[in-house]
């Protein structure tokens, strides 16, 4: 019989750089003038950010009745937005604290940029639940804390009180596993400075240190309590968010299925994300020799077993509304299907299921081009799905007179790409400001691969 050849894998790190080199590349990519497609890049962002500044400043003058809303329809774009952007801040916990757990080294060239888009995306979708209220001015109120009102304190059994806690609890963990994943590239930066005030400032937030073994075992033993303490936030985070709509009786939300339906549905548009920002910092930064091709595969492998999830809840949602004889529930199925929605459902459909299945191929795992259009397709289609369980379900109630239609308002649109502006803008900074690569966890990978020969991850 014919021996079958193993393909060989692309290494993690390529040109088998050294740790001088590393740090070199690294901080070059961040302290070199920024080119044409970097200035483009933020002044679009920044316009974006200000035409969702202005949208918002006037909703917050003129009242929520800027939105498209009517009496069965009243979330809409907002929670639409909300939930696609809590979703799309799970891949930097996943990527950063999970397969840290799992000792995926291949994590070592992303989880720094996929941290920071935790954050940055987490800020973006605790924009919405703020104008959703109304009355921002009063945000403090959903908090618990000691206050002058009495017995009055807020209803631990509103979805936004849930929203609130799963917002501040997520943005301070992600903050703090972030920042302690920075603080040793930001003492070889500081060592690397010259005199003035940038050096004060990495001197002063890189905490005193000295690289010494003691210090990196303190680190190594924090770091780890930090990523086990952030894992349980992957699931919990957005099974609060599901719960928003599966604690309701409105048809098509009251389901079991929705805390896992949503926790892979945001790590699959996480991942998705987090691939059409590295394949453009890759580009951008001149940074192929530590994003390659082997991370662009795995996270590509990640998005399939996503996807494949994804498509299994959809599919369980039909079987559970026939199989329960409930007439409301496989209305609402048959109406997301087939009724006006029907080309938003859809959408969601083959951007979310069918389009992924190209990556079982090698060949377009290997094609960087291909990868970005797929993971920018599964991001439209993930804040469709989010679009379709929300608009399709309340905009058909369970009394035909109550029946409406939806349609966005210009307000709102501007808002979803002033929350696009915040984002980027954000991103696009932290490219400039700090290592966009872990520059410590990549020398330990190159080291490793190194001695095992460039064939075990």
């Amino acid at each position: 019989m014919a021996e079958v050849q193993a393909v060989p894998r692309p290494p993690l790190i390529q040109g088998d750089r050294s740790p001088g080199q590393i740090t070199g590349d690294i901080c070059a990519a961040m302290l070199r003038r920024p080119g044409a497609l970097w200035w483009a890049g933020l002044l679009v962002s920044l316009a974006l950010l200000a035409g969702g500044v202005a949208a918002v400043s006037y909703q917050v003058a003129t009242g929520i009745g800027t939105w498209g809303l009517n009496n069965t329809v009243g979330w809409a774009f907002d929670i639409t937005n909300f939930v696609f952007w809590i979703g799309i801040g799970h891949a930097g916990t996943l990527i950063s604290a999970i397969l840290f757990l799992f000792r995926q080294r291949w994590r070592t060239s992303v989880n720094r940029s996929a941290e920071a888009m935790t954050l940055f995306a987490v800020m973006c979708a605790g924009i919405f639940p703020l104008i959703h209220m109304g009355r921002p001015w009063m945000a403090f109120w959903a908090f618990p804390y000691p206050n002058f009102r009495g017995p009055l304190w807020i209803n631990f059994r509103s979805p936004l009180a849930w929203d609130a806690f799963a917002i501040s609890t997520y943005f301070i963990i992600s903050l703090t596993f972030w920042y302690l994943g920075l603080i040793p590239d930001l003492a070889t930066i500081r060592d690397r400075a010259r005199a003035g005030i940038r050096r004060r400032l990495f001197d002063v937030f890189s905490l005193g240190w000295d690289g010494s073994y003691r210090t990196w075992q303190r680190y190594e033993t924090v770091y780890m309590l930090l990523a086990g303490l952030a894992t349980p936030l992957v699931v919990s985070v957005h099974t609060i968010v599901s719960w928003d709509f599966a604690t309701a009786v409105i048809p098509g939300w009251h389901a079991t299925i929705f805390p896992p339906y949503f926790v892979a549905g945001a790590i699959f548009s996480g991942m998705a994300m987090v691939l059409t920002l590295m394949i453009v910092a890759r580009k951008v930064m001149n940074l192929e020799n530590y994003i390659t091709l082997r991370h662009i595969d795995v996270m590509c492998k990640l998005v399939i077993l996503t996807s494949s999830i994804v498509a299994l809840a959809y599919g369980t949602e039909f079987f559970t509304a026939q199989y329960s004889g409930n007439p409301y529930e496989q209305f609402v199925f048959l109406n997301r299907a087939a009724g006006p929605f029907a080309w938003a459902y859809w959408t969601m459909v083959t951007c979310n299921v069918i389009v992924p299945q190209v990556l079982w191929f090698r060949r377009v795992r290997m094609n960087v081009v291909l990868v970005f259009a797929v993971s920018l397709l599964i991001n439209v289609g993930m804040w469709f799905e989010r679009f379709v369980i929300i608009v399709t379900s309340l905009h058909r109630d369970f009394l035909p007179s109550n029946w409406a239609s939806y349609r966005p308002t210009v307000f709102e649109v501007a808002t979803l790409l002033g929350t696009f502006g915040l984002f980027f803008t954000c991103f696009l900074i932290f490219c400039r400001v700090l290592p966009v690569i872990a520059m410590a966890e990549v020398k330990g990978a190159a080291a490793h691969e190194r001695a095992k020969g460039g064939n075990h991850q």
